[in-house]
């Protein structure tokens, strides 16, 4: 899918090099806010950085199934959010992104996540899905409660972050919670 309606705001858009610009200026003008959770802004030094990162994505789509789209909310970059550590044989994905801080607050992430979910389900024969966010991050974390996930318990050691490693809670929706989870979500 090359693009995605979410609502009359906000579009996603399957990522893709015209995008790398957009991507870096994002992460080095938010350093400050996405620095504190994501290990990759520290990684993120010029705009070859975001282009080597849209070409690993854009080679390795047919073999992994990972996606990851751009999101635009009233026609303004605001991030992107993808599909990661998709394993077809278990049927299985996790959802992750990111926001630039004047995006925050809005209501974008949890409806990007819950037609993201709705896809991984209903188009790639989806069983479970996984949002992971390090502890701390509350934000991320209503994310996932508001989307009906259930909290499995901590990943220790989780996510490697600089020099230490930080835990993560693991939150998940599987296939046939899917009807009592959009329940909540509307």
């Amino acid at each position: 899918m090359e693009s995605i309606v979410v609502s009359n705001e906000i579009l996603l858009e399957r990522i893709g090099m015209r995008d790398a610009e957009a991507i870096f200026t994002a992460i080095d003008q938010n350093r400050s806010h996405l620095g504190k959770w994501l290990p990759f802004v520290s990684y993120t030094k010029a705009i070859g950085d975001s282009e080597t990162f849209i070409q690993t994505i854009i080679l390795n789509r047919e073999e992994t199934l990972n996606e990851v789209y751009t999101i635009w909310f009233k026609g303004d970059f605001a991030g992107t959010i993808g599909f990661h550590n998709t394993d077809r044989v278990n049927e299985k994905t996790e959802i992750g992104y990111w926001l630039i801080r004047e995006m925050t607050g809005k209501g974008i992430v949890t409806k990007c996540c819950n037609k993201l979910t709705e896809i991984a389900f209903e188009k790639m024969g989806m069983n479970r899905i996984t949002i992971r966010c390090a502890i701390g991050n509350w934000t991320s974390e209503r994310v996932a409660q508001r989307l009906g996930f259930t909290f499995e318990g901590i990943e220790r050691s989780g996510e490697r972050f600089k020099d230490l490693f930080l835990d993560l809670k693991v939150f998940s929706l599987l296939k046939k919670e899917q009807n009592s989870s959009l329940q909540k979500r509307n």
